[in-house]
């Protein structure tokens, strides 16, 4: 299957006064053409940091220093501010945590949609109004013709996220990065949002970056998982790999913790310590303070080792675990 995103040795840098904030450093990942890949990580292991750098939306002080963002035959980190937004939201979008990172407050919602569609495409206010309709009533918005003519604060906060989501597929870009979209919906929504995203990405060919701190929405919904810790991709494989088999103990630490995988009555598995400050992270590997399996070694930097036998599933680790990973019962 052909990439529609490759990234490669992507580094964002913040320089502040106190020092450089290395938030993003040397992240690598292909997404196929109708794929969905997961980034995961504890808040502040660089997952959503990743996915602004893809969309060119990194404010001073800080800059992509380094790497390639290859998406089909376009290298983004050669355009400019004018390129970029030429491409936002028609060839790439983003599903932003916080919906009103995307809404207009003082714009009825019509208004906001038909425009993002005029923006990059010769059709009629009639054509667009249509397409947004149609939008809002993929993603369980009731009565779609009355809310198109609404405020955002005339909507809750579950409802305005999914404006969001529906915002974000009306052009139909090749490749969607969904920023924990899904964390203000009820269960029932999620689960519907989830299908559609997924039906998208293999009806359409659209490919999805997903980043979120809850592996279980992973497990059912992405192909690969990318885990990451302290700006760098620590493991990566497919989602049966690297839930089934993880290598690094990052990784088993964070599978570890969910409630849904440990036996009832018994305290959850923490993983110990603190995730290190981005502007001081310790020589070699940047979890050996965190992590029971670290020796002396550590203290060298690791590489990304593959598996032998696997769909290219890595993991940069000294220490790399090599049998499954065993759930209680």
């Amino acid at each position: 299957m052909s990439a529609a995103l490759v990234v490669e040795n992507l580094s964002t840098h913040f320089f502040t006064k106190a020092g450089v904030v290395k938030a993003v450093n040397e992240v690598s990942f292909t997404v196929p053409k109708g794929g969905i890949v997961g980034l995961v990580g504890e808040s502040g292991s660089g997952k959503s940091m990743t996915g602004y750098s893809i969309m060119g939306l990194i404010d001073p002080p800080g800059r992509v220093v380094g790497g390639r963002i290859v998406l089909g035959d376009t290298d983004l980190s050669t355009l400019d501010a004018e390129g970029m937004r030429r491409l936002r939201g028609r060839r790439v979008a983003m599903i932003f945590q916080d919906p009103m990172m995307t809404l207009n407050p003082v714009l009825r919602i019509d208004t906001q949609m038909i425009e993002a569609i005029l923006a990059h495409e010769d059709v009629s206010r009639a054509a667009a109004f249509e397409r947004a309709r149609e939008a809002l009533a993929k993603v369980g918005i009731a009565s779609p013709d009355e809310r198109l003519l609404s405020y955002p604060h005339q909507f809750s906060g579950g409802m305005r996220q999914r404006v969001a989501i529906a915002t974000a597929l009306l052009n139909r870009p090749e490749l969607i990065i969904a920023d924990e979209p899904t964390t203000a919906l009820d269960v029932t929504i999620q689960g519907q949002i989830l299908y559609e995203m997924q039906k998208l990405a293999r009806d359409s060919g659209t490919a999805l970056i997903w980043i979120t701190h809850d592996l279980s929405v992973i497990a059912g919904l992405a192909d690969r998982v990318c885990v990451m810790y302290a700006g760098r991709v620590v493991e990566d494989g497919t989602v049966d790999e690297v839930m089934d088999r993880p290598r690094h103990p990052y990784t088993r630490g964070l599978i570890g913790s969910v409630p849904a995988v440990n036996p009832r009555g018994r305290p959850l598995t923490q993983i110990p310590g603190m995730t290190p400050s981005l502007l001081a992270i310790p020589p070699g590997c940047a979890f050996r303070e965190r992590c029971a399996r670290a020796d002396l070694a550590c203290a060298g930097e690791p590489a990304m080792l593959p598996a032998a036998g696997t769909s290219g599933h890595a993991a940069r680790c000294h220490h790399p675990h090599e049998e499954p990973m065993v759930f209680a019962q």
